[in-house]
């Protein structure tokens, strides 16, 4: 990374965009606190990722590109373990399984293995562990991947609805017309440098993201 410099704030739905191998997944893992870096700092909710790691820990949730679960275990053993590994009652985890298994139609197989799903069904499983331990930071690497329009249609909802309540996203996608349409902020990054950041309709102007973004692909 070459001295990127991002800021998320409450509320905010942050697009991160560039082509493969732009360093998209590196900075999301740093943020996540899931591999270390030596230069700079990121801070989540006041804290050091450096210094404060399992604070920092506690108030994020990370989906990285392709989801290992365990796959010996059923759903609800799964999402049973994240949550009891982030401390939730056992009434907020009831209320969060049965409303975001109900959204993402994933509730009658909560009692199968894991190993039996599909590669959509383990994306939602993957979501819903997530959301269930109400983060303030959720970090997701192409979260779309896998799943069938619906189930992205409740997606986008979701994540509108988590920013509206004060939570905060930053997101990896390749699906420029989701984030231009999605996010209220996106940063546009090439070969582990940030070429655009700020406000989605000051990034825009009169044009679409996938303008913008050959565009500075171009020119760089």
């Amino acid at each position: 990374m070459d001295n990127l410099s991002l800021a998320a704030a409450a509320g905010d739905l942050f697009g991160f965009i560039g082509h493969n191998g732009a360093g998209k997944t590196t900075t999301l893992k740093c943020v996540a606190g899931i591999i270390e870096f030596e230069a700079g700092e990121i801070m989540i909710g006041g804290k050091s990722v450096k210094t404060q790691p399992m604070e920092c820990k506690r108030q994020t949730a990370y989906l990285p590109d392709n989801p290992d679960l365990y796959e010996y275990l059923t759903g609800i053993q799964y999402l049973g373990f994240i949550a009891d590994v982030f401390d939730v009652s056992n009434s907020d985890r009831q209320k969060a399984i049965q409303k975001y298994g109900d959204l993402f139609e994933l509730t009658r197989n909560l009692g199968d293995f894991i190993a039996s799903y599909s590669h959509g069904m383990k994306q939602k499983l993957a979501l819903i562990s997530a959301f269930i331990h109400a983060p303030k930071l959720l970090v997701l690497d192409e979260p779309f991947v896998g799943l069938d329009p619906k189930a992205a249609f409740v997606l986008k909802q979701e994540m509108k609805e988590f920013c509206q309540q004060g939570g905060a996203i930053i997101f990896s996608t390749h699906v420029l017309e989701v984030a231009e349409k999605l996010c209220n902020k996106v940063a546009v990054i090439k070969s582990g440098r940030l070429v655009a950041s700020g406000p989605t309709p000051e990034i825009l102007g009169a044009r679409s993201l996938e303008q913008v973004f050959m565009e500075l692909i171009r020119h760089e």
